[in-house]
Formats: C-alpha cells, sequence, structure tokens
C-alpha cells in the first residue's frame, strides 16, 4: 500500500481496515490477522499498526478477546452505521467541490443521474 503525506499512516491503515470490513473482506465475526502479521502485509511498524487497530475499536467496529486476538464486531448496526456516515461525508464533499465549480444542487443531481 502506497500511503500519503496528507495524514498520519495509522489514520490512513485504519481507514483502509474500516474499508475492509464495511466491504466484507473481513466478515462479521472474523478474527483479524495479529498485529505482526498486518505490519508485515502493509510494510509498517507494529506499533502503527496497534495504533490503527485502537483508532478501529474506538470506533467499536472491533474489539478484543484476551490472548485470542482482534475480531470484527458482531453488530452489523455498528458497520452499517459507519458506512453510511462515510458515504454521507464522501457526498458532502462531493456536493461541496461541485458548488465551488459553480453548480447548484439541481444540477448536480442531473449529472449525476446522466451518469448512472
Amino acid at each position: 500500500m502506497k500511503f500519503n503525506n496528507e495524514s498520519p499512516i495509522y489514520l490512513q491503515l485504519s481507514h483502509v481496515l474500516a474499508l475492509d470490513i464495511v466491504n466484507g473482506k473481513y466478515k462479521i465475526g472474523d478474527r483479524l490477522p495479529s498485529v505482526r502479521e498486518l505490519s508485515v502485509i502493509f510494510k509498517v511498524n507494529p506499533n502503527t499498526v496497534q495504533k490503527a487497530l485502537g483508532e478501529l475499536e474506538n470506533l467499536n467496529l472491533i474489539y478484543t478477546e484476551r490472548t485470542n486476538g482482534k475480531f470484527v464486531t458482531k453488530d452489523k448496526k455498528v458497520i452499517d452505521d459507519f458506512l453510511e456516515g462515510l458515504a454521507k461525508e464522501k457526498t458532502k464533499l462531493y456536493v461541496s467541490d461541485m458548488k465551488s465549480l459553480g453548480f447548484n444542487k439541481k444540477e448536480i443531481v442531473k449529472m449525476i443521474e446522466r451518469d448512472e
């Protein structure tokens, strides 16, 4: 994975892992790879992985079972709510960008409908 300099790597990594969860790569109740495995996969320091996983725990997307590792939440609503929040965030950003280009809401909707 290629990381950018716009935000801390652990936040970028937590975002990627969150997307893997909402997109079903890691399913409800699945055990996540260990910190070491993830650090090898993403070529980052284990401490960076640990911080990223901490972010996911704060979002309730994952939980820890002592001595067993980290698991994807069993609460589908948490995942659905997180996905909806991401979608709203992306939509607001898109609409804001389009308005800064001079498009009004009606024109933006027409453009979206045309691209379907």
